[in-house]
């Protein structure tokens, strides 16, 4: 699948009706795009690659549910695709910003050391920080073989 084609299918289901376009928000789904996301490797004996440059963008259904889909230049420096879900239901708003905790599952591929370039799938905990047009994603990316990455993903929202 292109990446053209997985912005198509986000921005379609832009327009499925969400709790929030139906409690009257003007604004209906938010949708927010990304570059990809920042790395950091726990295991330092390895020359990860940290700047993880792309594009990605994720849809909010509800205040718990999100879909993401993206494209980024993995840690072994091979072309990467995700499709994946967040469920986010603890909710809280220090000074204004919106910010949520949960898990998120995705399927990714491209990685030569995990299913030889091939489809996976993967859950981890996340953090979201959203203010009204920015905002970041908090991962913790569990990894048994090649250790654990935490990572941020600044973000920009379009809709």
């Amino acid at each position: 699948m292109t990446l053209s084609r997985l912005v198509l299918m986000l921005l379609a289901a832009a327009y499925v009706p969400s709790p929030a376009r139906a409690a009257g928000d003007p604004a209906g789904t938010p949708i927010w795009v990304n570059a990809g996301l920042q790395s950091y490797h726990f295991r330092r004996d390895k020359d990860y690659r940290e700047q993880n440059w792309g594009i990605g963008a994720e849809a909010l259904f509800a205040p718990d549910h999100a879909l993401m889909l993206g494209t980024y230049l993995n840690s072994e420096n091979v072309r990467s695709r995700y499709f994946g879900y967040q469920w986010r239901p603890f909710h809280w708003q220090p000074g204004g910003l919106n910010v949520s905790t949960g898990v998120a599952a995705s399927l990714i591929d491209g990685y030569p050391t995990t299913n030889n370039r091939g489809w996976f799938l993967t859950a981890f905990p996340t953090v979201a920080v959203e203010g009204k047009w920015l905002g970041a994603n908090v991962l913790l990316l569990p990894n048994l073989s090649q250790g654990a990455v935490l990572a941020v993903q600044l973000k920009l929202r379009v809709w």
